[in-house]
């Protein structure tokens, strides 16, 4: 069981997230997170401060010495695949192999519309595309891919990752086309929407697409993240006991509000508490 802090880059300050890498990094935590979106999102429109997920990645392996780092997660569609394979790989070689490499199909209507950004209704698509050659561009000498939205032809991407055969996956998804990718490429689910009655549904779903692909559902992780507003921790060990007894060894917590830094503070002084739901539950 692991755990990890996420604030996303939206509605904050730089110093903020300094602050809270250096919690996650001194205070314990197995990773820390931020998120992926150009324009800002949710009440208030999408004018508000908001700095760009993956340059805020190799700031934050710069920023840590042991904590693992990633993107929860990174929305396909802003670029194009061997962009996002070379950004990856940047990082883990800055962090000396902590990337956790977070990657959904994207949803956000606004962005695209405002930026021109195409392949919204084809996110899936080009998902499933972008993830084969990845992990090909990652792991092969030359990649040859033609596909319907990408074509690679002998293409080189060095260096390799630090990370044999490459960092860990993360695939955020909820839906029964985006499930079967998980199925298929996924170290780490990534569980969308953080709503505990819907975790054994949708789990449900996604042993049946791993069945449909042949791979056994054991062999990818589970994770959300959730919030928490600080006042009780009890509340907040019943609720990470709930998804442990779910089947979800990766909880995050979203540190959302206008005080991260002391939330941080307060889950870093819950985690020793936290760390005891998994021995309890080995017992």
């Amino acid at each position: 069981m692991r755990f990890g802090i996420k604030l996303s880059g939206q509605d904050t300050t730089i110093e903020a997230l300094r602050a809270v890498w250096r919690i996650a990094d001194e205070g314990g935590f197995d990773h820390v997170w931020d998120f992926d979106h150009l324009a800002s999102i949710g009440e208030g429109g999408p004018g508000r401060v908001i700095y760009e997920g993956w340059t805020l990645q190799a700031a934050m392996a710069e920023a840590t010495k042991r904590v693992r780092l990633g993107c929860l997660v990174t929305g396909n569609t802003y670029r194009h695949p061997v962009v996002l394979a070379k950004m990856a790989v940047t990082i883990d070689h800055l962090s000396g192999g902590r990337l956790e490499f977070g990657i959904g199909a994207g949803w956000a209507e606004i962005e695209h519309a405002m930026y021109g950004i195409e392949g919204l209704d084809h996110r899936v698509g080009m998902l499933s595309e972008s993830l084969r050659i990845i992990k090909s561009l990652w792991t092969e000498e030359r990649t040859n891919f033609d596909g319907r939205y990408y074509h690679f032809k002998d293409a080189i991407a060095n260096p390799k990752p630090v990370q044999k055969p490459y960092p860990p996956i993360w695939v955020g998804a909820s839906g029964a086309t985006t499930l079967r990718l998980v199925a298929r490429h996924a170290d780490v689910w990534n569980i969308a929407g953080g709503d505990p009655d819907k975790v054994e549904e949708l789990t449900a779903m996604l042993e049946e697409a791993c069945g449909s692909v042949g791979r056994d559902p054991s062999e990818i992780r589970r994770s959300i993240q959730f919030g928490w507003d600080g006042a009780d921790r009890a509340q907040l060990i019943e609720l990470c006991a709930r998804f442990l007894e779910m089947g979800v060894t990766e909880q995050v917590i979203y540190l959302r509000g206008g005080q991260p830094v002391a939330l941080a503070g307060k889950v870093a002084e819950a985690l020793p508490d936290l760390r005891k739901l998994d021995r309890v539950a080995r017992q």
